[in-house]
């Protein structure tokens, strides 16, 4: 039953993904960052429409527009950013409600860079709290750019560690059949 197996190493890797806000002032190099990168890039979007688009932050400059954008000093630590953006011109728009799918599909974008990350040793977090207009005034994004979250990218720092994971039962958040 290989893929219990299989199944076993990829429930251990979600385990172990948590959100780090210490990194070492280790470098990420290149090659690392387009393996990351190419997990969102086989990620499933609604009608494969793929309304995203990832920047990449490892000049100290523009480093600098991120810390500014959000008022925590750990961001400071990251030797790297991937701001995720959606594109909402080019996303799925469900006919019967008009429901636009582009942060559904980023969030899945970059859940698995957050997945791929850990398998490679790197920390990640999702930072949603951000000041938007300085990302897109640093960066000048044009108008259907829309920047969704800035996900820190290092190593942990020494003696950083995934904390406990506290979770609601599968019987508080399942339900079989009717609500």
């Amino acid at each position: 039953m290989e893929h219990i197996d299989t199944y076993s190493e990829f429930k251990k890797l979600m385990a172990s993904r948590y959100s780090c806000r210490n990194y070492a002032s280790t470098p990420v190099v290149k090659e690392t960052i387009i393996a990351v990168l190419e997990a969102a890039q086989i990620a499933p979007s609604a009608c494969n429409r793929q309304p995203w688009t990832f920047i990449v932050v490892t000049d100290p400059e523009m480093k600098s527009v991120v810390a500014e954008s959000y008022g925590r000093d750990w961001i400071k630590t990251a030797p790297a950013f991937i701001i995720a953006c959606g594109l909402h011109d080019e996303a799925w728009h469900r006919s019967s409600d008009g429901k636009d799918h582009t942060d559904v599909d980023v969030a899945i974008a970059v859940e698995h860079i957050c997945l791929a990350a850990t398998s490679l040793n790197l920390g990640t977090c999702w930072v949603c709290n951000f000041d938007v207009e300085k990302i897109i005034g640093g960066f000048n994004l044009p108008e259907n750019v829309e920047p969704i979250a800035i996900i820190p990218l290092g190593y942990p720092a020494e003696g950083v560690s995934a904390p406990e994971k506290k979770r609601k039962s599968l019987d508080e958040i399942v339900r079989w059949g009717n609500y």
